[in-house]
């Protein structure tokens, strides 16, 4: 993959590609600078360390908004289900996006509505038919974002028990649908 745009904040050409693991240091960096501006009054702590970043990349892939060498930003895939690696997959499959962060020098710049179609793009050629999200109860600057996106809410989670929060919080969990006509077989096939 290798999406390739300008960034409106400056006069530099972006690319989107593949994490490989020895990104997993720079993509921690990225998400704690970007998650700290934004989260520190209901959260005290990193939102990631190298290992858990390792950890993720053991179970999907992180998608890089990069220029001139330098990491901007990261989203999160969780690719949907298969039966096997070379399977299509499952009827009706979700994928999951998160993580979603953007270097604060770059944010509002668009880098990530860039960085949501590059998931989303990667999820419905890996056969998804929705993909889903967890915004924090508290971020409530992120919901019209994801509304505009075509994203629904479909209930909430609990917040991590392991993460000490200042405020009380859990997530509310929403979904897109990535392809209709998969959508519509899927329904037609329950009936």
């Amino acid at each position: 993959m290798d999406t390739r745009r300008s960034d409106s904040g400056t006069s530099r050409s972006v690319q989107v590609r593949l994490a490989k693991p020895d990104d997993a240091a720079m993509i921690t960096t990225v998400i704690n600078l970007a998650f700290r501006q934004v989260e520190s009054f209901f959260v005290s702590e990193d939102r990631v360390d190298v290992e858990s970043v390792r950890n993720y990349l053991s179970s999907g892939l992180f998608l890089l908004a990069k220029s001139e060498g330098t990491i901007l930003g990261c989203v999160y895939v969780e690719p949907p289900l298969r039966n096997s690696d070379l399977s299509p997959a499952l009827p009706g499959a979700h994928a999951y996006l998160g993580l979603l962060a953007v270097d604060p020098a770059h944010q509002q710049s668009g880098l990530g509505s860039v960085l949501m179609d590059a998931a989303e793009d990667y999820c419905s050629g890996a056969g998804a038919a929705f993909v889903d999200i967890k915004v924090v109860s508290l971020r409530e600057e992120l919901f019209g974002f994801y509304r505009r996106r075509g994203y629904v809410e479909t209930g909430t989670s609990p917040f991590p028990a392991d993460v000490e929060t200042k405020l009380p919080c859990h997530f509310i969990d929403m979904s897109k649908v990535l392809n209709e006509s998969k959508k519509k077989a899927l329904n037609e096939s329950k009936e």
